[in-house]
């Protein structure tokens, strides 16, 4: 089935106990997109970026299968840039630069051969960018995912409150959870959260799993222990796009599937973070994969007599 991705292409410069790089590519949507082309041939992107953003790198998204029609760049403009430190314990890091740029201004132009997508992904940008993707689809699509953090809850809740309403899963991690929910039981959160409007909750507990809020079930994916972690930027979108992913290469959206969906995601997440940016998640391999899940399986299943 189709995917349709909407979000951020950027440059990052990311310093970690085990190094630095100068710029580069990032954003949100590239790490969605990426992971979603392990599962999805149809996998379409809409982002903006300035004429600094070297066609090296857009064809690194090409060469994964990503459709690029919709990946708008601006003459004379430059490209959203984040550079970021993380501290030894690699769960906290600190900003050292955000420059906007092209993002600030950011309004999305849906090509007409994205158009009857049957799976939307709304990467982390403003409420009423997401507002806008959905309000200029021609049909709504068969599942809708949406990804915020806390600058949204905190400046513009009032209109993430509104696009809740109509996608059909959130997900967040657990800090973001309890800012929104103004509870701090996960599971009391969750109960609010859903009463917003989404009818699927994933809540991203980083190095500790992930958890599945649907209805009256809940459902946990653990972290996969590694050896080395050398950059955690992007796991939660490379997440993202494993799971919408999954979901759009089965097209089947129980609850039952939404678990293996956890799975997957949860798999790409703990790739993302052994190198630096999106190094990879560009050159997996199937078998690859399979294996990584099999030891999320492992991890998580034991029986009782």
């Amino acid at each position: 089935m189709s995917l349709l991705t909407v979000g951020s292409v950027a440059f990052d410069a990311l310093e970690t106990p085990f190094g630095k790089t100068d710029r580069i590519i990032g954003g949100a949507a590239t790490y969605i997109t990426l992971a979603a082309s392990y599962f999805t041939e149809d996998n379409n992107l809409v982002a903006v970026v300035g004429d600094d953003f070297p066609s090296s790198m857009i064809g690194v998204l090409e060469g994964r299968g990503i459709n690029t029609e919709g990946l708008e760049i601006r003459k004379g403009e430059k490209t959203f840039f984040w550079a970021g430190k993380y501290h030894e314990n690699m769960n906290s890091r600190d900003t050292l630069v955000t420059e906007l740029n092209v993002m600030g201004s950011f309004d999305p132009k849906i090509p007409g051969s994205y158009q009857g997508a049957q799976y939307l992904m709304l990467g982390n940008t403003s409420p009423s960018i997401q507002k806008a993707v959905l309000d200029r689809l021609n049909t709504r699509p068969k599942l809708v995912m949406l990804d915020t953090m806390n600058l949204w809850i905190e400046i513009a809740l009032d209109d993430l409150k509104a696009v809740l309403k109509e996608v059909d899963i959130l997900t967040i991690n657990d800090e973001e959870a309890r800012l929104l929910s103004k509870e701090y039981s996960l599971r009391k959160a969750a109960r609010k959260i859903l009463a917003m409007g989404p009818k699927t909750l994933v809540i991203k507990k980083g190095e500790h799993g992930a958890l599945l809020f649907y209805e009256d079930e809940v459902f946990f994916a653990p972290a996969l222990p590694l050896e080395e972690v050398f950059d955690p930027t992007g796991a939660g979108d490379t997440f993202a796009g494993g799971f919408i992913g999954y979901l759009a290469q089965t097209d089947d959206i129980s609850f039952d599937n939404l678990k293996r969906a956890l799975v997957y995601g949860s798999a790409m997440a703990s790739f993302c973070v052994e190198k630096f940016g999106v190094e990879r998640m560009t050159n997996l391999s199937r078998e690859e994969i399979n294996e990584r899940v099999a030891e999320f399986v492992k991890l998580a299943i034991f029986k009782i007599d």
